[in-house]
């Protein structure tokens, strides 16, 4: 990195903490990662400022071409929930402008300077910098709302079928786990309970530890939980049931090794374990068909009004080494 380009991090280094940001958000790379954000080269003036929509490999990319700063494909991550989540939080980038409902694991996600943000950043380094920044100060808290709001109204409502409802961040396997509760639930498990819901954003969506742990069922938070859990209870012993399922959209289903890493989760549990793996559709079920494991269960949302059992002497029910 030539001196010029050094100069102008140490100016964006500056600005960021002039928008208080922490020591983290305002050190080289979340300047290099503001300037990539704005397009801005070394050579250009502060007043020159874009906001075009950008990837974060679009960002390192620009960061590697116009200041000699190559990160490592590992760092990509990094630059990810350190500094552009942070920024998004703080109301200085937006997520997706031309599609907030994007899923999170989609390649197309992306991020652009709001224009608040903009009209501060063109005025870097000029006489009007300070007034600038004091209106934007005025305007933060409500964009930091604003930025709530958005991620909210893009979430995924979920009712269960006791009539509780979750929301579930719109990306990963999260389409398919509303699919497992509003179809699969309502058809093959009438009058169940569900008692863990996961989320591919935090996790944990929906955990009812009480009633896991009356049933002998104690897990961390470390514990690799299924997607979803539902309690179907019956009078008999034998007809009590504790459903594990996976949704299988784009990670594997329950195979063998899965089965046992299950098996022994819920190893205490006193009602019998039922193991399905939920598929959007037939055609993604046939890449991972040689590796169901066998007295599992298989249901493809596409024909909700189905199920295939893998072998085994019943149908969608619990063995007694399963137990």
């Amino acid at each position: 990195m030539n001196d010029a380009a050094h100069d102008r991090v140490d100016e964006a280094r500056i600005l960021l903490e002039a928008l208080g940001f922490d020591q983290e958000r305002s050190n080289e790379r979340s300047a290099l990662v503001l300037l990539a954000l704005a397009h801005l080269t070394a050579a250009d003036p502060w007043s020159a400022a874009t906001a075009p929509m950008v990837g974060t490999r679009a960002i390192m990319d620009w960061i590697r071409d116009e200041y000699e700063t190559e990160y490592a494909p590992n760092t990509r991550e990094t630059i990810r929930r350190f500094t552009l989540h942070q920024f998004a939080a703080a109301g200085l980038v937006v997520e997706n402008p031309d599609e907030p409902g994007r899923p999170v694991n989609s390649p197309k996600w992306c991020y652009q300077l709001r224009p608040e943000a903009l009209r501060l950043v063109r005025t870097n380094e000029t006489p009007g910098f300070s007034d600038e920044l004091a209106t934007y100060r005025m305007v933060l808290p409500g964009l930091a709302a604003q930025y709530a709001s958005e991620r909210a109204m893009a979430r995924i409502p979920v009712t269960l079928p006791g009539g509780d409802e979750v929301t579930l961040s719109p990306g990963g396997q999260n389409a398919l786990i509303k699919l497992m509760v509003d179809e699969f639930c309502q058809r093959y498990t009438p009058g169940g309970r569900v008692l863990y819901v996961g989320d591919a954003d935090t996790k944990w969506a929906h955990n009812e530890r009480a009633p896991l742990e009356a049933l002998g069922v104690r897990v961390d938070e470390h514990g690799k939980m299924p997607d979803l859990v539902v309690h179907l209870p019956r009078p008999a012993p034998e007809e009590d049931w504790l459903i594990l399922m996976e949704a299988a959209s784009s990670h594997g289903p329950v195979d063998a090794g899965r089965h046992q890493e299950l098996a022994a989760l819920f190893a205490g549990s006193t009602a019998g374990l039922v193991y399905v793996s939920c598929f959007p559709s037939r055609a993604i079920m046939r890449k991972y068909l040689t590796q169901i494991a066998w007295e599992t269960e298989v249901w493809c949302a596409e024909d909700p009004t189905h199920l295939i059992h893998f072998n085994g002497e019943r149908f969608l029910g619990p063995y007694e080494q399963q137990r």
